[in-house]
């Protein structure tokens, strides 16, 4: 949205500037209007410039939060087994030898 905006504003940029050349061979413009024309010029440029390096910036930063929810989504998977593991390697209160045994059997 913004390098739409930005490119409307190029465009309007250029329009002044054409306007201003035909204009001033009828009759010359101030030269500050055409020093000012050639400032947003330049703060047109710096700004599209920003504008590629927040692109860019954005891109990675869009990259690495989907890596981290790859990340995030297998070891959450894996803490999900281990909590299942632990809880079914638990002794019951009352745990007997012979529970014991039998638990050991299973999970063998």
């Amino acid at each position: 949205e913004l390098e739409n905006q930005l490119t409307a504003k190029c465009k309007t940029l250029d329009d002044l500037k054409q306007s201003l050349a035909s204009n001033g061979s009828a009759e010359q413009a101030p030269e500050a209007q055409s020093l000012r024309i050639a400032e947003l010029c330049e703060m047109m440029d710096s700004i599209a410039k920003q504008v590629a390096q927040l692109k860019a910036s954005m891109q990675s930063t869009l990259e690495q939060w989907r890596a981290y929810e790859e990340i995030y989504a297998e070891v959450s998977l894996m803490t999900t087994r281990y909590l299942y593991c632990i809880d079914q390697c638990k002794p019951g209160e009352e745990a007997s030898l012979e529970a014991l045994k039998k638990q050991v059997k299973t999970l063998q």
